[in-house]
């Protein structure tokens, strides 16, 4: 018997490879949504390393809301009668007024104005009972002229926990019930209504 080769026809060929064509097309194009989610996935991971700042708001040293200033913070770059309004006469003695004085017909809760740490609670014979909390951003706070204290040295305390009950003291006897607050920043006396209801940041140093 003779052999016959059969040899395929170019245009077999040629439809063979539009069918193929298509479909590796499709392969590599499938690819490319992925690549892009991987892409996505990486911007996320790193957005949430970003820091996050931590801020609170002051609040008064007071919730009573009849409770009022009696007497302000003396203020050297203040007008005249703001100055003599804020100076503490004691036994013939002029004292520039380092803090507020807030009075109440009645005695009031006395709270703290940002989380902290106690690190003092004495009783002086001129100023009464006092409570010193330093704070998270470092800024000292004091109230004195209290008649009753309900925490101690180191108690760690959060924001508006009541510390203590206004009262009377010998230094402003004239106030009768009242509370003096003072705030210290950076080691010094600072104006407590520049800081008072404005909102911080409590890294310290800041």
């Amino acid at each position: 018997m003779t052999k016959v080769r059969l040899k395929l026809p170019i245009l077999f060929l040629f439809l063979v490879a539009l069918v193929i064509l298509p479909v590796l097309t499709l392969k590599f194009v499938s690819n490319e949504p992925e690549e892009e989610l991987t892409d996505y996935t990486m911007d996320e991971v790193i957005t949430s390393d970003m820091p996050v700042i931590n801020q609170t708001t002051i609040i008064n040293p007071y919730t009573d809301p009849s409770v009022t200033v009696k007497k302000g913070y003396y203020d050297y770059q203040g007008d005249e009668n703001s100055q003599v309004s804020s100076i503490v006469k004691h036994d013939n003695t002029y004292i520039q007024n380092t803090g507020i004085d807030y009075v109440g017909e009645n005695t009031f809760d006395v709270v703290s104005i940002l989380n902290g740490t106690v690190i003092n609670v004495k009783e002086d014979e001129e100023l009464g009972k006092s409570v010193e909390i330093k704070h998270d951003n470092g800024m000292i706070s004091i109230y004195q002229s209290l008649s009753e204290v309900f925490v101690k040295k180191d108690d760690v305390i959060s924001q508006g926990l009541v510390i203590g009950k206004s009262g009377e003291n010998k230094l402003d006897k004239d106030l009768g019930n009242h509370l003096h607050f003072e705030i210290y920043d950076n080691g010094g006396a600072v104006n407590p209504l520049n800081y008072l209801n404005t909102e911080i940041s409590l890294e310290k140093g800041n």
